[in-house]
């Protein structure tokens, strides 16, 4: 017993450092007092924090970030959750086989779902830019955030629906004050993480913006020239964005009453 103890203890070790050893190494490394992010160590500085912080490229690329990121995950969460509550609450022929559709684009390459829209948007003459890209966000997002909705629709809110209704309450009142409110961890669990998959998206958003630059694209304009501490920085800037939305989840689920939690 101790063996296979000690045994899966080293598998979970090795594991993890497989995981947050190029995180460390990656943070580590963008304080680097130095322009090559190379052993030996030197530093550490947040030099290259504030010269990324200075760049006004980076900043206009944030933003374009954060607003791409905040539409696009909006859009895919309001979708997510009302085809998750229709497909739910109502008896539709082949239901099936559309839940089966809404999943299809988690199993598609993203580039082949970039392809196709970039194919798309030129057919019909459409511009590229950041619309397009957040077209693309919402493809990629939506089955995510209509998976984890679904999870939290169980048969015990169909009743609680009913008796409401028993009740005199209309059907906007139920949805807005008993079902979101049962459901709003799931929604802004859905939120976060098509935030998080929108904010490190680079290849769709590459094939569907011109001029239009977001973090992704600026970290790989960066890389072409090599490796240095400011891509570093930059780097460990969008993981610490992507921490702060865990945590932050976190932190408001396990505050949340138990009842609230799905």
């Amino acid at each position: 017993m101790k063996h296979r103890a000690l045994y899966v203890s080293i598998v979970l070790a090795v594991g993890l450092a497989f995981i947050y050893l190029p995180i460390i190494v990656l943070g580590l490394f963008s304080f680097h007092d130095g322009r090559a992010a190379v052993p030996p160590f030197n530093g550490p500085t947040l030099k290259w924090y504030f010269e990324v912080l200075r760049n006004p490229r980076i900043g206009e690329a944030a933003i374009n970030s954060f607003i791409l990121g905040v539409v696009s995950s909006a859009i895919s969460t309001g979708l997510g959750f009302l085809a998750a509550y229709g497909l739910g609450r109502f008896r539709l022929s082949g239901d099936t086989l559309l839940r089966g559709a809404v999943m299809l684009p988690m199993n598609v390459s993203y580039l082949v779902i970039g392809m196709g829209l970039l194919v798309l948007m030129r057919g019909l003459d459409l511009p590229l830019g950041l619309p397009a890209a957040c077209l693309a966000h919402v493809v990629m997002t939506l089955p995510l955030s209509f998976a984890i909705c679904q999870a939290s629709i169980t048969p015990q809110q169909v009743r609680l629906e009913m008796a409401a209704k028993d009740l005199g309450a209309s059907q906007w009142m139920i949805l807005r004050r008993l079902t979101i409110g049962l459901c709003w961890p799931s929604i802004f669990a859905s939120f976060c993480l098509a935030f998080t998959l929108s904010w490190d998206e680079f290849i769709m958003t590459y094939l569907l913006t011109r001029f239009d630059v977001t973090i992704p694209i600026s970290i790989w304009g960066m890389m072409r020239t090599g490796l240095n501490p400011e891509t570093n920085a930059l780097g460990m800037m969008v993981f610490a964005v992507s921490l702060i939305l865990f945590f932050t989840f976190e932190f408001i689920y396990f505050r949340s009453p138990k009842g609230a939690k799905p």
